[in-house]
Formats: structure tokens, C-alpha cells, sequence
């Protein structure tokens, strides 16, 4: 919103501020001023110049000779380029001596001979925003009004003397997209009075039989009152239609806004000053002068005022003389009643339109306007009649017009006043003040809202209709800490309890396994939660019996699909790698899926937090100490072992399984056994052959685990335990066993037997050859042996080692290898 600094001097006294100053008050009072412009951009001693003559220049064929009374001693005579200059007009003169924009200086000159005492300036050479000013007046020299005194200064004509502040407007503060509701606001701040517009409707003011009847002329009817809850309309005869006066066109172009006839200029002030949005039709063009405020219908269609064909839908708010659509309500008015120079008479509209209609109509339309941001923030229920009123006054007095006798109008609702009880110890203790009741008492006044006595300490205020953006006491405690000044509100520490912040379980589980992982060098990626759903169908997860959950209004079809497993995306990843020659990947990702039996949803989808990792490639890249080699299952395996490391889950084991999108040979899922049983944390092998030459990928290794289940069987706590004091025996032992044993299996059998002395177990080596025999494998162990309390004897040693060595002879058949 753009304040005039002269115009907000109508309406506020605002002896002793700067506009600058101003702009400061009002940015600390919580209305942001972005800009404050100058309209004089450095020119001076410009006057008011009557052209007395004009010759041709007897040496150029486009250059003219002018005789100037400019109001001085005598008269000057002026050399002019301009095609338009003629004698018999008003134009703006630069003195010799004068200034210009950037800097130019008017000096006595000779052009082709021809002596030049000043300069006839166009609109530009003012600097003025071009524009804005019709067509006419941007080419060649601005001229002026025949009723310009001659010798006044141009920078009074035109109110260039003036300042323009650039309101940064909060949504909430739609009353300040008026010049009243500014000056509302000015007059708050500084504590001083509004001065309201004086609307004087003079030709209701003669004898009731000579004049026109507005109801015997117009009819205006609701046909959707949710979208409309007043409509109000004046009809004005005998108008004509011609330019608006200089001091009206000057406040439009100061606010930004091109003027086009009085007509419309006179629209567009009162907008400007009370914030209600006006349209004038031509009332010749309504059919029977029937006004019908109703939705559009099917297939309708409208040209607006902008030659454009536009279809219509069913939601649309239109204004009808019946028969036809005449305007798209709060939006843009139609050609077929557009008010043109054989207008003669006019049906001027005022109204309250629902915001929430003409907002979603013009950004379906593509018409944004500043009538429809006033409607779509919800306009001043009080000013339909004021503005109105207004506006046919004014285009009485500059147009010629006669007021038709009374407002016809129509109510589908009545805005009810708002009334809100203030405490003075909740207003206190909210700002940590103490305030008198008697301070807030001025506050309110200087905001022009009256109040009631309620109570000892408190208030019943009445707040005024332009205000709709306060309607609970905390809206009320906000206007008195912005008029008291934020700046004299004391300052203190926060007591009370405070509560040190800390991560949940989960939270510190996630950031322990992002951290392993990026140690040991792969890289975390975060995808869409929303996924194509024949990825879905190619890569389910471990939840395949899900149903896919759709939704509603989709960005695109590639994401439409709530997501089940991590795993395409990451394909997804591994593959765009890929294409730009990085054939080796190691990312890992913690997300969430979304699961649901559902077809059709009647509750939330289960949400489950996962992790994700994806091997492919080459372990490492190729360097001079060793040759490169490709990643395997046990790379990825070994991955997983230390996540489960870090936390203590030693009791993991690993068994083959076939999930849907993995190798079906490959594959193992991760079982932790508990003393409820074995759960299943998730799911590590292989990719499915046919995915990874679907993603054009080498041998891709997967993994996918549920950080959930994994939080619940892990503790962060970290426990310590002294050095031992004994010494440990070690002792190797190579068996042969069917190739179909689990070698798991072989360490749980040797766990059990060994018992507590058994300090650990490792594979060393495994081995299979011809030599073994068909079907038959080498497994080779290394067993530690120590107890805690005291030094092991070789005899206890040998006597448990070889009860280890029969078990396994008895359980597994199996062979001491020698």
C-alpha cells in the first residue's frame, strides 16, 4: 500500500513529522515501512506557461518557435522539439536556472540560430512516472489544465512536492489498505484526530417531486447469499464522461494507479481512501436496470473489460442485469456495460463480497487486482454505504451527474459487533508491565475504539468494524503494548523451572547409526516420501502384503504413492550415479514407510521408521598398495555387524530367506534372539538379478532393518569392565561337516558347551575341495578360554576343548580334521 504524504495530511495533522519520521513510528509500532520515495527527483523553478504563439523554425523542419507568458515581466521565447505544442495551451515551463532529473541545468541557448529562454517539459523530463499518465501525455509535452494559474509552480500543480511511503503490509492488516485506515493508524500513534471526508449528496437536497427515484429505476437481488452478504447500488444521471480533475489524477499516480476518465478515476479514489472496492456500469447497458448478484452456470462465458473471453465455473460469483453475466463479482467487470465516453448514466456498485470466493475465482481467472485483494481480506462491512455515498458525490461535482434519490440494496447478513472484556492484570501479566487501567483507557481512545466499564480492572471494548483483525482479548493486549511502544516495556530474565533439553532414545539411536555409518564411508541420501506406484510393485519391502496408499492430489505420478520401502529411491540413486560414470556407491538412508491393509483408507496408515543401505561397485577405488575388488554380501553383512556391535547384540543370527525384489539365493534375514524368542530386525542379500538389470546396476547388495524393533532391544547406556587379570588359552580346531551346516550353528553348539570360560569364537578359515569328499566343507574356529577369578590350568583347558570337539562329533557329525 502507498501513502501519500500530502493526501494523509487531509485526513491527520501531521505538523512537526517528516514522512521519514513517520515511517519510523510506524515500523516500531509493527507496520512496516519498506520505502519512503520522493515524487520531486531534483527538479526546480518550473512554472505554469501559457502559449501565446507558435512558429516553425525558420532553419529545422521539426522544431518550433514559442512565445511563453510563463507570469513573468516579460515574455519568453522558447525553442521546442515537441510535435504536439500549440498556441493556446498550459504546459510546464523550466526557467533558465532550472534543475532537472539527473542533474541537467535549463541555460540560455541558441538552436540553429535561434535565441531559447527555458524549456517546455514533458511529463518525463518532470519525473514523472510516465506509465501511469495516458498515452496522449507520454508522447511530447505534458499539457496542462486551461483552469492552470499561469506563473504557479508546476511542483504545487502537479503534487510533486510530496512523499510516498510503501507499507509492508502483515496479512492481518488489511485495514491499512486504505488511506483512512492509515490514518487511523498515524493518529494513533501520534494521539491526535481524524478528520472523515465531508460527503454532501447535493442533489438530494432539492424537492422530492423533481427528483428520481434510484428503486424506481433499479432492482437488486441475492441469489447467493454465502458469497455475498451486501449489495448496494446508486444510479447517476446526466454524467459526462471526460478527465478526472488534476489534484485526483495526481493521488492515483502518487499511489501507483494509471488514470483513465473521471469516471473511473473516482472508482478508484474512493477505493484508495475508504479500502471498499467500487465499480460503475453503464446503466443503459442493463437490461430493465436489473441487478441479480448470483454463481455462474454451467457453460457460461463472460468478455471482460480486458477483451478477454473467459469460461465461467459453477463457483464463480457473477454480477447479472437478469439475462447476462455484466461482472465477475470483486474481480473484473464486464465489456457489455463497461462505461465508455457515450455514457451517459451510471449504476454505481458497492458491496461486500465473501473473501474466500473471490479469491479462489481470481487465481483460477489469473486476474489479480487491488479491488480483489481488498475483497479476498475481507473489506470494512460499514463502508459499503460510506464509500458509495462518496463516490457519487464526487462524480456529481466533477462529472456533471444527478444523484437519483435513495440507495437500493440488498442484505443476506449482518455483521454482528464485536465486543471484548480487557483485564488489566491479564494485560500485565502478558507483558510483564504495570500499566494504570487509566493508561489503557488513552491507548483505546487514541485507537478511536470505545469501551464500557467492566468491573474494577477491567474493560468491555467495542471494536470497530474496519478492524476485523482483532477478535480475542490477546488482539486487544497486542494494540496496547504497540501504541504504549515496545521500547518502554520492561525488560527481565524468564524465571521458573527450566527442564534441560535431551534426545530421546530413538533420537540418540538414529544419530549413533548415521555416524557409524558415515564412518565407515557411506554417504546418507534423503528422498521423496512419495513414490511412483509400480516401484511399489517391482520393490514392495518386507511389508508386500501392504496396500499401496494414494494420494489425494499428487504433485505428479511419480509421486502419487505413499512409499513402503526405502529401497527404490535409493535405487533410484545408485542408478543416477551410475549414468554419470560413479559406478561405486555406498548410501544408506533412515526414513520412514507408510503401511496399510486398506484399500480404501478409513484410518492413518501405520507409520514404521527403517534404514536403508545399498552396496554396489567397487569396495574401493583403484590405487597402487592393492588390487580394487567388488563389494559382496559380506561386505554389507559386515556393515550391519557393526551397527549391531556398537550396541551389544551378540546373539544375532542369519537365515536364508526369499523376500519378494531380493536374490532369492543371496539373502538372509537379520534374527535376534531373545528370551521372548526370535524377532526379526529385517532383511540383508542380494538385489533381484532382474532389478538390477532393470536399473542397468552390477551386483547391488541391500539392506533393510526396522529402527523401531532395533530400539526396543538396544540400550545407549555404555557399561565398562576392568582389564582382565588372568591370561587366556587359545585353542584352534578345524572340523568336517556336511557343506549344508550353518556354521552358526557350529558356534552356538561350541557357546553352550564351552560355557562361561569361553571368552570368544572366531571363524578363521573355511574350506572346500575335492580332498574333503563330495558335499563336505572345512569349518576352522578359534576358541579363547579364560576365567575372570583366576588362572586356567592346561588340564581344564584340555578337558573342556575336548568335550567341545565330542559334541560336535555327536551333534553334526562332524570330522576333526587333521
Amino acid at each position: 500500500m502507498k501513502v501519500s504524504y500530502q493526501w494523509l495530511s487531509d485526513y491527520v495533522d501531521l505538523n512537526g513529522y517528516t514522512a521519514t519520521e513517520l515511517a519510523e513510528k510506524l515500523t516500531r509500532s509493527g507496520i512496516e515501512v519498506d520505502t519512503v520515495e520522493n515524487r520531486n527527483k531534483g527538479i526546480d523553478n518550473i512554472v505554469v506557461g501559457y502559449v501565446k504563439s507558435r512558429e516553425k523554425h525558420p532553419d529545422a523542419d521539426k522544431l518550433s518557435v514559442c512565445i511563453i507568458d510563463a507570469g513573468l515581466s516579460e515574455e519568453l521565447q522558447i525553442v521546442c522539439g515537441a510535435a504536439n505544442v500549440a498556441a493556446g495551451q498550459k504546459v510546464p515551463v523550466a526557467l533558465v536556472g532550472a534543475n532537472l532529473p539527473d542533474g541537467l541545468q535549463i541555460k540560455r541557448a541558441k538552436l540553429r540560430g535561434v535565441e531559447s529562454h527555458g524549456m517546455i517539459c514533458s511529463a518525463k523530463e518532470l519525473g514523472l512516472n510516465d506509465r501511469l499518465l495516458p498515452k496522449e501525455i507520454q508522447e511530447g509535452i505534458f499539457v496542462l489544465p486551461e483552469t492552470s494559474v499561469i506563473g504557479a509552480s508546476v511542483l504545487d500543480l502537479l503534487a510533486i512536492q510530496d512523499e510516498v511511503m510503501e507499507l509492508d503490509l502483515t496479512p492481518n492488516r488489511s485495514d491499512c489498505l486504505s488511506m483512512l485506515g492509515a490514518a487511523y493508524e498515524i493518529a494513533a500513534i501520534l494521539g491526535r484526530e481524524v478528520k472523515l471526508p465531508s460527503v454532501e449528496l447535493s442533489a438530494e437536497a432539492g424537492s422530492a417531486a423533481s427528483r428520481t427515484k434510484a428503486a424506481d429505476r433499479i432492482r437488486v437481488q441475492i441469489s447467493a447469499p454465502e458469497q455475498c452478504a451486501h449489495y448496494a447500488a446508486r444510479l447517476i444521471e446526466g454524467v459526462r464522461i471526460g478527465p478526472a480533475p488534476l489534484w485526483l489524477q495526481n493521488r492515483l499516480m502518487a499511489a501507483g494507479i494509471r488514470p483513465i476518465n473521471n469516471i473511473v478515476d473516482i472508482t478508484n479514489y474512493v477505493m484508495l481512501e475508504y479500502g471498499q472496492p467500487l465499480h460503475a456500469f453503464d446503466a443503459d447497458a442493463l437490461d430493465n436496470g436489473s441487478i441479480d448478484v448470483r454463481l455462474a452456470r454451467a457453460g457460461e462465458r463472460i468478455v471482460t473489460l480486458d477483451d478477454v473471453d473467459r469460461a465461467l465455473e459453477p463457483h464463480m460469483l457473477l454480477i447479472t442485469d437478469g439475462t447476462k453475466p455484466v461482472a465477475i463479482a470483486g474481480v473484473m467487470g464486464g465489456a457489455n456495460s463497461e462505461v465508455t465516453a457515450a455514457t451517459r448514466n451510471i449504476l454505481l456498485e458497492s458491496a461486500k463480497f465473501a473473501g474466500g470466493s473471490v479469491r479462489k475465482t481470481s487465481r483460477q481467472l489469473g486476474l489479480r487486482s487491488e479491488a480483489s485483494l481488498r475483497f479476498e481480506k475481507e473489506v470494512n462491512p460499514e463502508a459499503v454505504i460510506a464509500a458509495l455515498n462518496r463516490a457519487a458525490a464526487l462524480i456529481a461535482e466533477y462529472a456533471g451527474g444527478e444523484i437519483a434519490d435513495g440507495v437500493v440494496e440488498a442484505m443476506s447478513s449482518q455483521s454482528e459487533p464485536t465486543q471484548i472484556e480487557l483485564s488489566l492484570t491479564k494485560v500485565n501479566n502478558y507483558l510483564g508491565t504495570a500499566l494504570s487501567l487509566e493508561t489503557i483507557r488513552v491507548i483505546l481512545r487514541r485507537l478511536h475504539f470505545s469501551y464500557s466499564e467492566s468491573g474494577s480492572d477491567s474493560l468491555l471494548v467495542h471494536v470497530p468494524s474496519r478492524r476485523g483483525d482483532i477478535t480475542r482479548d490477546v488482539d486487544l493486549i497486542e494494540e496496547v503494548a504497540r501504541l504504549y511502544g515496545y521500547d518502554q516495556i520492561p525488560t527481565s530474565l524468564m524465571n521458573g523451572v527450566t527442564t534441560a533439553g535431551s534426545l530421546t532414545k530413538e533420537q540418540t539411536i538414529r544419530r549413533i547409526v548415521r555416524q557409524i555409518l558415515a564412518q565407515s564411508g557411506l554417504h546418507e541420501v534423503i528422498s521423496y516420501t512419495f513414490t511412483h506406484p509400480d516401484k511399489i510393485q517391482q520393490f514392495p519391502g518386507k511389508y508386500s502384503p501392504t496396500q499401496p496408499v494414494a494420494l489425494a492430489l499428487p504433485m505428479s505420478e511419480d509421486r502419487s504413492t505413499l512409499r513402503t520401502s526405502l529401497i527404490p529411491h535409493l535405487l533410484d540413486t545408485a542408478e543416477y550415479n551410475r549414468n554419470r560414470s560413479i559406478d561405486d556407491v555406498a548410501i544408506f538412508e533412515i526414513g520412514k514407510v507408510f503401511l496399510s491393509t486398506e484399500q480404501k483408507l478409513s484410518k492413518l496408515p501405520e507409520e514404521r521408521l527403517l534404514l536403508s543401505i545399498l552396496l554396489t561397485g567397487n569396495k574401493q577405488a583403484t590405487h597402487w598398495s592393492g588390487k580394487s575388488a567388488k563389494v559382496d554380501f559380506y561386505d554389507l553383512k559386515g556393515v550391519f555387524e557393526k551397527v549391531s556391535g556398537y550396541f551389544g547384540l551378540n546373539e544375532i543370527e542369519f537365515k536364508a530367506a526369499q523376500p519378494q525384489g531380493f536374490h532369492p539365493g543371496r539373502t538372509a534375514e537379520i534374527i535376534l534372539q531373545t528370551h521372548n524368542g526370535e524377532i526379526i530386525l529385517g532383511t540383508l542379500g542380494q538385489l533381484h538379478p532382474d532389478l538390477q538389470r532393470a536399473h542397468d546396476l552390477e551386483d547391488t547388495y541391500i539392506l533393510e532393518l526396522e529402527m523401531d524393533t532395533l530400539s526396543r532391544y538396544v540400550s545407549t547406556t555404555i557399561q565398562y569392565q576392568s582389564l582382565p587379570r588372568y591370561p587366556a588359552i587359545s585353542r584352534d580346531i578345524a572340523v568336517v561337516v556336511a557343506a549344508e551346516v550353518a556354521v552358526g550353528k557350529l558356534q552356538a553348539k561350541v557357546k553352550e558347551i564351552a560355557g562361561a570360560i569361553l571368552e570368544s569364537i572366531q571363524v578363521f578359515d573355511i574350506f572346500t575341495g575335492e580332498r574333503l569328499g563330495v558335499g563336505k566343507k572345512s569349518v576352522a574356529l578359534s576358541l579363547v578360554y579364560r576365567n575372570s577369578e583366576r588362572t586356567l590350568t592346561d588340564e581344564e583347558v584340555i578337558r573342556v576343548h575336548g568335550e567341545v570337539v565330542e559334541a560336535l562329533e555327536q551333534t553334526f557329525a562332524a570330522e576333526l580334521r587333521k
